[in-house]
């Protein structure tokens, strides 16, 4: 039995306009099928017919959080680098500034799992070091960590 090797990206869209909440709001409203299809126009602008035909059959974006903008995708491991490219050189989601930031890349879902897990930590805790909360304050961000680090250990591969 042959078994497929996968490449897990695990991304960052920062907005290009942060104190704009215009930006902030428009990543929002994206979903996982608008930055699948925003990664097929750019492997097909930069890569080519051939290029978006060794990634398409694997291409997957399995975990999307509007909150911190993380984004965890799947690839098959030989053209990984494709689309790793092509989401370095997005500049927009459905018509909404925004730059790409690969945070982490691993050979297994349970690494990328971990990481965006503490990735979400490491944000919650800047949107709290910026509204100054006290370390033992409780706010919603403590439901949305549980609720997020729920959602991201139920992925399967």
């Amino acid at each position: 039995m042959v078994r497929f090797k996968n490449r897990w990206l695990l991304v960052e869209f920062l907005p290009t306009d942060p104190s704009s909440n215009a930006s902030a709001a428009g990543l929002h409203q994206i979903e996982g099928k608008h930055i699948w299809a925003s990664i097929k126009d750019s492997v097909l602008s930069h890569f080519g017919d051939v290029g978006w035909g060794t990634v398409s059959l694997s291409l997957t974006v399995k975990y999307y959080s509007p909150t911190t903008h993380i984004c965890i995708i799947r690839v098959a491991r030989d053209h990984h680098k494709i689309a790793w490219g092509a989401v370095t050189m997005l500049r927009s989601i459905e018509g909404v500034g925004c730059i790409p930031h690969v945070i982490h890349v691993s050979g297994t879902i349970k690494h990328a799992q971990l990481a965006a897990i503490e990735h979400n930590r490491v944000v919650v805790g800047r949107y709290r070091a910026r509204a100054n909360a006290p370390p033992a304050y409780k706010d919603s961000y403590e439901e949305y960590l549980d609720t997020s680090t729920n959602e991201i250990e139920s992925l399967r591969d």
